[in-house]
């Protein structure tokens, strides 16, 4: 999951799915980190001005509303059933979806600077690529 680190309304979502996500499937990087970055450009979002986040799922690049029920798929019950609000007509989710992003940082505000994961955790955030395989 690549996300916006100084959105608050973001890093609260990061803090829940790493919570919840106990066998840690998912890794994160945000944004503002060279890793993150690369990923925004290479897939057409821009990291300074971000409208979405981005979920890599089995080589599909996704955002908005379909990144979500990709990502609660991989969460553990009950927040995977989450996934089925995907039956709500995709204008009306991303609708919502888009509303929210725009005034996110009106609605949770914004921190100066990106969020640090708790030591528990830092492993799965990406700050570079990977070595490859």
């Amino acid at each position: 999951m690549v996300f916006d680190g100084v959105c608050n309304l973001c890093s609260g979502y990061v803090r829940f799915v790493t919570a919840v996500d106990r066998q840690g499937l998912i890794r994160f990087a945000a944004m503002q980190s060279p890793f993150g970055r690369l990923l925004c450009e290479a897939n057409g979002v821009d990291p300074f001005d971000p409208a979405t986040f981005l979920f890599f799922d089995k080589g599909r690049v996704l955002e908005g509303t379909d990144a979500i029920a990709a990502m609660l798929t991989r969460l553990p019950r009950p927040w995977r059933w989450l996934r089925f609000l995907v039956v709500i007509p995709r204008p009306l989710r991303d609708g919502v979806y888009r509303w929210t992003a725009r005034h996110r940082y009106r609605l949770l505000g914004k921190r100066q600077t990106c969020m640090i994961p708790p030591p528990a955790t830092r492993a799965r955030f990406l700050e570079v690529a990977p070595p490859a395989e």
